[in-house]
């Protein structure tokens, strides 16, 4: 049976799984390369710095990509983009109309976190809705070759300790991520909790009953009286919308739904885009095609690997030291430079050394204006290293003038990968360079750009997701009759640490717009969020609280904050990207650029004081602080 009663409990129990999801795809990630020369970082040239000239480059490229791409709308013909290819059919079940207490969308890390974390303070009637055929989120959807984290296994994944589970790379491909999750989820139950290939389709506060109303594609009407979205931030894929790509007859499909049934072996194949997963995409399809041509508009920051398998000594060693993983995470969320965190430096984590980097002393503390200067000039250093690097590897130099990026480091996602600049070495690799505007049109047979026809068997779009997207939040309707979405678009994203919304009591939202306590490492802002999520449980359990809201006031302060911070760090984030909107996002109201060591300030006195939140009890209808 799909759902049955557990007669101790009186809960629900399911059985939705799917079946062909639990069959992983045998690919692999990050390789070791054993090439010494592709793992040099050159060094800056003596006396660089930012100066005016250097600047005007990066206004130049900037000014130049204005404009962003117009997105494709993923229905009609590219529907299928959509598409849950990984799984089998829907496992058949009656719709639900009952209810619980906490009812969460998604399955994936934050949901994994969060449930451990319930389950462990005793919180039982909890359940899960997923669109998809099995848990793993991002890990589940994009099953492309070459994917892996660029965060080091050892601190991103979570819960190694509690799985007794240590991972076989330094940088563990996505396959092994993914069968993480399934591990997690198949040692705390959280499969018996959970409703697959179920799509949330609205949820509607009832004032009268003090609870939310959850309607799914599956005919369910779950009354909650909590509800958390763990939908993820990078899980919708992003189409750039190309004149006449509804004509290529082809196979044509996007990284985050790979086709391994289309066989590129001896194919002609064009992939677009060269952001983090055509990165990591690019070098393994250069293994099997005939013919590869990389179509690039911006060119990544490509920095230094140096993949490596986890030794003997570290699987033994590890393996008799109890918290050998959070203590590695919480040493690795010390780190504030960027570089240094995706190098991860193992001296630094394993505690042999005290610090991540050689430690500079000013004779007197630096003005704010001189501080963001020098700041400027060591992030021009590195990017200066970036492009000699791309100069001492690839041998053409058209090729390799144009991998290039003039952009501060960091503004866009920055890649790793040792073997994605050697790749336009090969004889059958072409790149395009589609600058500024991006690929002009696809015909019938290939692609067309520059007054060039490139004929091709496939095209492989590696045009990254929608970051953050306030779409998903169009399906929420609070006490005041608005969504989420129609709130956010009239002044921009409004609300309170990040989780809480003014008038959608009882609601939370884990890693969306605004949240932090996280650096580099996401899985600081899940464990960070999820705490605070239990914090509020609890606060309301101890004290027979029935709802919690924050007020107006707490939340503009919080708004503003976020700008605050935002506007503060701007000079070292000064490109278009998906951090910003493409230029397109007010100030404060996607990340949280402040800093953990802030938010975490910040959310501790919010708990503390409490004085930001509106608690009432079952049977109150005024608020009490």
């Amino acid at each position: 049976m799909s759902i049955k009663t557990d007669p101790k409990t009186g809960l629900k129990v399911f059985n939705t799984r799917s079946e062909l999801a639990k069959n992983l795809t045998s690919s692999g990630g990050f390789s070791v390369n054993t090439d010494a020369s592709a793992k040099i970082l050159p060094d800056a040239p003596i006396g660089a710095v930012f100066n005016a000239q250097e600047q005007a480059k990066y206004l130049t490229q900037k000014e130049a990509r204005t404009g962003g791409a117009e997105l494709v709308a993923l229905q009609a013909k590219f529907a299928g983009y959509l598409e849950d290819i990984d799984s089998g059919v829907p496992v058949e079940r009656e719709a639900l109309t009952d209810s619980c207490e906490i009812l969460v969308i998604g399955a994936g890390l934050a949901a994994l976190v969060l449930w451990y974390k319930l389950k462990k303070a005793g919180y039982q009637d909890v359940r899960f809705c997923e669109k998809g055929g099995d848990v793993g989120g991002t890990w589940y959807w994009n099953r492309y070759p070459g994917i892996a984290c660029d965060v080091e296994a050892y601190t991103y994944l979570p819960l190694l300790d509690e799985m007794e589970s240590i991972p076989s790379m330094k940088f563990a491909s996505g396959f092994e991520i993914m069968e993480h999750c399934q591990r997690i989820a198949e040692k705390t139950g959280f499969y018996e909790k959970t409703l697959f290939h179920t799509t949330v389709q609205e949820t509607t506060w009832n004032e009268a009953g003090k609870n939310w109303t959850v309607k799914t594609d599956r005919g369910d009407a779950m009354s909650a009286k909590f509800v958390v979205m763990a939908n993820g931030i990078l899980t919708t894929p992003r189409l750039a919308k190309i004149k006449g790509q509804d004509r290529f007859e082809g196979d044509a499909f996007h990284t985050a739904r790979w086709r391994y049934d289309v066989d590129l072996t001896g194919k002609r194949v064009g992939v677009i885009g060269t952001g983090a997963t055509g990165v990591q995409v690019i070098p393994e399809v250069a293994k099997v095609a005939k013919e590869l041509y990389v179509f690039q508009r911006t060119p990544s920051t490509v920095d230094v690997r140096d993949q490596r398998e986890t030794t003997d000594e570290e699987k033994d060693r590890w393996s008799q030291q109890p918290g050998w993983a959070a203590e590695r995470r919480a040493r690795f969320a010390q780190i504030q430079d960027g570089r240094a965190a995706m190098k991860a430096s193992d001296d630094f984590l394993s505690g042999k050394v005290d610090h991540y980097k050689e430690l500079k002393v000013h004779s007197s503390k630096l003005a704010p204006e001189k501080r963001l200067q020098k700041q400027l000039d060591s992030n021009f250093r590195i990017m200066e290293s970036i492009r000699a690097r791309v100069d001492a590897i690839v041998e053409d130099p058209a090729t390799a003038e144009a991998l290039k990026p003039y952009y501060q480091f960091g503004c866009k996602r920055p890649t790793f990968h040792d073997e994605f600049l050697p790749t336009f070495n090969l004889p059958h690799v072409t790149l395009v360079d589609t600058a500024p505007k991006g690929v002009e049109g696809v015909n019938e047979t290939g692609i067309q750009h520059d007054g060039k026809q490139y004929d091709l068997d496939v095209i492989i779009y590696a045009t990254g997701y929608e970051f953050m997207a306030t779409s998903t939040f169009n399906m929420v309707k609070g006490r005041h009759g608005e969504t989420l979405l129609d709130k956010w678009s009239k002044d921009g994203t409004q609300s309170y640490l990040g989780i809480h919304s003014e008038g959608f009591p009882n609601l939370f939202i884990v890693m969306g717009p605004q949240s932090g306590g996280y650096g580099f490492n996401l899985m600081d802002g899940i464990y960070t969020q999820t705490d605070h999520i239990l914090w509020t449980l609890n606060t309301m359990k101890d004290n027979a609280y029935g709802l919690v809201d924050v007020t107006p006031d707490a939340e503009a302060a919080y708004v503003k904050h976020c700008a605050d911070m935002d506007v503060a760090t701007l000079p070292l984030r000064d490109c278009l990207s998906y951090y910003n909107g493409y230029g397109a996002a007010n100030p404060g109201s996607l990340g949280y650029y402040g800093g953990p060591e802030r938010y975490n300030k910040v959310k501790h006195e919010a708990e503390l004081s409490k004085e930001g939140f509106v608690f009432e009890r079952q049977a109150e209808t005024t608020a009490t602080h």
